[in-house]
């Protein structure tokens, strides 16, 4: 799987606080790769969060 965080991101850190294994916030938000295998359960819930849907996982 791949995630994406695309440039619509508004860094609002919803997904961080869902994921924080995975997503990381500094003014925009950056995604951890190599954590996502792992934690593929908080990315989906993390993306469906999202209020820009930015998180495109693939």
């Amino acid at each position: 799987m791949t995630v994406k965080v695309n440039d619509s991101c508004i860094g609002c850190g919803a997904c961080e606080s869902i994921c924080d294994a995975v997503f990381s916030v500094d003014g925009v938000a950056t995604v951890d790769e190599s954590a996502v295998a792992d934690n593929m359960d908080c990315v989906k819930e993390a993306a469906d969060a999202c209020p820009v849907s930015t998180i495109e996982v693939e």
